[in-house]
């Protein structure tokens, strides 16, 4: 039997090449234009710093502290960005954009080998485009690469599933193996966790449990735990206190209980969805009911189908239930509902009447709209610092919202989908390039304008204290370990295991310090300062300030 790779092969590596390219384009402008964010960013930042400075690559550590609650795959790969590059805000955020990029190349050669070569493409820029996947593309966080591996394990699979057996088979499903191990090293057990819940529960869904003999489970779980175990075996072995608290603190605690103060109510994550995927939501209940067999009987026939569906469903399930929510974490929800929605606007493209698809039009145009009209009023309203920071761009972004809206509906009422879909596409790639300009203008409480001028004035010897709380960015743009009084947060823990009080020090300790003749730089929240700075036995000068931080130092500037 001849191999189908050839056929796919023909067109599908110049698909590959173009995507490739503007994948890249679109994720990777303006990666640079901001500070980074804080906590997150300035965190998962600080520690591959302090891995290459270290050397440690096994005990990931924060502010000098053991810090357990994330694998380490992404810690090592920003070390390599630092190695290469440096400590440049664009660099490294480029592999959260790569992740992005890798994201999309294998929803659209996953919704080719399931569909056709039109729904691969579609299903890529729905997936681009949509205003969670976009902005998350560009935040140094642990979401966007863990939903890109969980596509390619999970893409692996089903493609894999429906290939005779041969080379390409086994290549497939051995790739789920190591794509479900990358994932587990990159956020833990839901890397393993997702892919069996879905599987299985497609597996059972269809009464095919004797598949389960053709998945190479033997070797295939070997080459799971070879991927998987050696770090996890290498932290344990270097700290004994690694296995409570990552595997039950951080999983199970995390999950089932109200721990770490992010609960939020059942129906939490659906407004998120909802504006995650704008403006493809439009078109979401549509693809779905278009997806679904139309009896219990037809399931078998829509196999591929319903392995999508099940995969948003469960992923969206599955974090619902959990005690702990955040809105990162429905991320890995938007490529199964990209291939339907790809597979449902393929199929309208070459149909003649398509009423659904002009009613979702329709829809989103408003919504921009609309939109644009909340752009307009928010200056009047809200007149926050943040939002008067942005100067004219909410006016300008609504002027094209506007834009868009317009072009694209009465394009869709003349020329018709093949018109309309392209020019939501593009208008909505440049609506999110525009907006991801105007978030350059909100420093969003980075300390990195102060920490540039007290960098020009450190001198060896000199200590540097965050007072009363910690800013994550601060050690990162320092390149150096901080001081910080009265604070633990989510050091509590590596506080608790290791001798840390020559730099995790209370209120006390400090003053002594900061009468000793050694020069301190103390960073803090501007209403502190009003209560500190009144005359008294502690000699306060202020250095630098922006609206909510001051730097203030115990010896005359």
């Amino acid at each position: 039997m001849n191999s189908p790779l050839p056929h796919f092969k023909r067109d599908a590596f110049q698909d590959l090449l173009l995507a490739a390219v503007l994948f890249s384009a679109l994720f990777g402008i303006l990666l640079g234009n901001r500070p980074l964010a804080v906590p997150d960013e300035g965190r998962y930042v600080e520690i591959p710093r302090e891995m290459v400075s270290s050397g440690d690559y096994v005990t990931p550590r924060l502010n000098g502290v053991k810090y357990f609650e994330k694998p380490v795959l992404f810690y090592w790969l920003e070390s390599l960005s630092i190695r290469l590059f440096g400590l440049r805000e664009f660099t490294l955020r480029l592999w959260p954009a790569l992740f992005a990029v890798i994201g999309c190349l294998a929803v659209y050669a996953g919704g080719r080998r399931l569909y056709n070569r039109r729904t691969g493409l579609i299903a890529a820029v729905v997936l681009s485009t949509s205003m969670l996947y976009y902005a998350l593309s560009r935040a140094i966080i642990l979401d966007m690469p863990v939903t890109s591996l969980l596509t390619l394990a999970l893409l692996s699979f089903l493609v894999g599933s429906r290939e005779p057996a041969g080379w390409l088979r086994r290549l497939l499903l051995y790739g789920f193996y190591v794509f479900a191990a990358l994932a587990v090293l990159t956020k833990g057990l839901i890397g393993i966790l997702i892919p069996v819940l879905v599987i299985g529960s497609w597996i059972l869904l269809l009464g095919q449990r004797r598949m389960l003999r053709d998945l190479y489970l033997p070797t295939g779980i070997a080459l799971f735990l070879t991927v998987a175990a050696p770090w996890h075996i290498l932290v344990d072995r270097a700290n004994p206190e690694f296995f409570n608290f990552y595997f039950i603190h951080e999983h199970f605690l995390r999950y089932l209980t109200k721990i770490h103060s992010r609960y939020q109510p059942a129906w939490f994550f659906i407004p998120v969805l909802l504006v995650g995927l704008f403006p493809w939501t439009a078109f979401l209940i549509q693809a779905v009911r278009f997806n679904l067999p139309k009896s219990w009987r037809g399931r078998h026939e829509h196999g591929d189908a319903l392995f999508l569906l099940l995969w948003a469903v469960l992923v969206f399930l599955f974090f619902s239930a959990s005690s702990s929510k955040l809105v990162p974490y429905i991320l890995p929800v938007l490529p199964p509902l990209a291939l339907l929605i790809g597979r449902y606007l393929a199929t309208a493209w070459t149909s003649r009447e398509a009423p659904e698809f002009h009613s979702g039009i329709a829809a989103v145009s408003l919504a921009m709209l609309l939109f644009a009209a909340a752009l307009i009023a928010l200056p009047l309203f809200v007149p926050m610092p943040q939002v008067l920071a942005l100067g004219n761009y909410p006016v300008l972004v609504a002027a094209l919202l506007g834009v868009v809206a317009v072009s694209t509906w009465l394009l869709d009422r003349t020329r018709g989908i093949r018109w309309s879909l392209p020019a939501l596409a593009i208008g909505t790639a440049l609506l999110l390039i525009a907006l991801n300009a105007a978030a350059g203008r909100v420093q969003d409480h980075s300390v990195k304008p102060l920490a540039e001028v007290l960098k020009q004035r450190l001198k060896p010897g000199d200590e540097v204290v965050s007072y009363l709380t910690y800013y994550q960015d601060l050690p990162v743009y320092l390149e150096r370990r901080i001081t910080v009084v009265d604070w633990s947060g989510e050091l509590e823990f590596g506080m608790s295991i290791e001798d840390t009080s020559g730099w995790m020090i209370h209120s006390a300790e400090f003053w002594k310090r900061w009468q000793k003749p050694a020069r301190i730089y103390m960073l803090t929240k501007r209403s502190l300062y009003d209560i500190l700075r009144p005359p008294g036995k502690n000699k306060i000068y202020l250095v630098a300030g922006t609206e909510d931080t001051v730097l203030l130092t115990n010896r005359e500037p």
